[in-house]
């Protein structure tokens, strides 16, 4: 026959579940820890790649309000610096929207730097359609709105009334 327990045991008992509870405490705050990070580690990279973006269009006028038909006649290496311009223009946009999408801010700030892109965009859309592929499906859908708003649609590709 089992003899009752002392009180010691029984308190024993308490603080082992007690130092369970803590641990179990303790593994949950890490896991919010790990998640704070990492969304502050994209939010420094998104900010990162969209100071960087700002610091090319500084440099780069010509490309930041750009004359499409001057780009297109300049030849093949102006266009493809033009192109790799606005690549980065769009990687830095989709970075700045997975960081934030809840801050309308960064969308705003992108719609108004994407319209003078838009003829470019809807031409490489036409002639190599994979070309918006290799975005993310927010991107995607992002700059076909955008050719909607601006009334930019194939064949001619140039901006519309808006």
């Amino acid at each position: 026959m089992a003899l009752p327990a002392t009180f010691w045991q029984k308190f024993g008992t308490l603080a082992q579940m007690a130092q369970a509870a803590v641990a179990l405490l303790g593994f949950v705050a890490i896991l919010f820890q790990i998640n704070e990070i990492r969304s502050n580690n994209r939010a420094v990279a998104a900010r990162q790649a969209f100071l960087a973006y700002t610091d090319l269009a500084f440099k780069n006028p010509k490309f930041s309000s750009p004359d499409y038909a001057a780009i297109k006649a300049g030849g093949h290496d102006l266009q493809v610096q033009y192109e790799s311009f606005v690549s980065y223009f769009l990687y830095a946009c989709e970075e700045a929207f997975a960081a934030f999408s809840d801050r309308r801010e960064w969308l705003a700030s992108c719609d108004y730097d994407l319209k003078p892109h838009l003829p470019f965009l809807c031409e490489k859309n036409q002639s190599e359609p994979t070309y918006l592929a290799t975005y993310g499906t927010v991107t995607q859908d992002w700059v076909k709105k955008s050719f909607i708003s601006a009334s930019v649609m194939p064949p001619d590709c140039k901006l519309g009334k808006t």
